[in-house]
């Protein structure tokens, strides 16, 4: 497989807090790998790092070998960097196809106009999208009237419309009910092996990350401790002391 992220030895600061120390893993394309860790981990400020929006003090972050560290989110997003987050903010009184059309516009740098948007600006291409993630039959419906499950799916149509190869996805399932989650992160799944898509998503429910993932990174006080496939990580001590606390398994964590 083509490895297309590659971080190497990154670390960051906040005065004497050390959020993340000398983080080393690499993302190949059509990979699905799971970031986890308890809260304070430095799962959110590797993420920030990646996409841009924070500047590592050290190491290095490369996308298709090109050093991401100094770029700004726009650069980063440019190159093929998608992302979603883990509260979706669509416009809510648009609808569908419109908030498609308006991360189109965006990607071309069109000037917005509503009246263009109202008619046929990249309408083809918008409805193509809402198909991959299968909102095609709610194309013309407000965004205050869709079901969450469905938002978070109209977020990664708006996430696919310059073509990443990588998505950052986080907590890309938190406030969804079981069936949403499965729907989601199976499309997810689907994107990843139909486009060779690398993505790279934190995650707190297990059921998920045994489902879904190809491998398991997992973070504990901003340092690496385990990377491996979520069976290697459902029986590895350390991930059970740090991450679920001394004397629980990832089974019984699920269960």
């Amino acid at each position: 497989m083509v490895t297309l992220l590659s971080v190497r030895n990154v670390g960051k600061s906040f005065g004497g807090v050390r959020a993340n120390d000398s983080v080393s893993f690499d993302l190949a394309e059509g990979e699905l790998l799971a970031l986890i860790g308890p809260n304070g981990a430095g799962k959110s400020t590797l993420f920030n790092m990646i996409n841009g929006q924070l500047c590592a003090d050290a190491g290095s972050i490369l996308f298709q070998g090109k050093e991401l560290i100094g770029l700004k989110p726009r650069e980063i997003w440019a190159l093929g960097v998608g992302r979603t987050f883990q509260v979706a903010h669509p416009f809510n009184s648009m609808t569908a196809i419109q908030n498609v059309q308006v991360a189109l516009m965006s990607r071309d740098r069109t000037i917005f106009n509503f009246w263009r948007l109202g008619t046929h600006y990249g309408r083809e291409e918008a409805m193509e999208l809402l198909r991959q993630v299968s909102l095609e039959d709610q194309w013309d419906k407000p965004c205050s009237t869709m079901a969450y499950g469905d938002v978070k799916r109209l977020e990664l149509a708006v996430a696919l419309v310059h073509k990443p190869r990588l998505l950052l996805m986080d907590e890309p399932t938190a406030g969804m009910a079981p069936h949403e989650r499965n729907e989601l992160m199976a499309l997810t799944k689907q994107l990843v092996v139909e486009k060779k898509l690398a993505v790279l998503f934190t995650e707190h429910s297990m059921d998920v990350i045994f489902a879904y993932s190809d491998r398991v990174v997992v973070l504990a006080r901003g340092r690496l401790i385990a990377e491996g496939t979520p069976t290697q990580m459902r029986v590895d001590p350390k991930v059970q002391e740090v991450y679920l606390g001394a004397g629980n398994t990832f089974a019984e964590h699920v269960g």
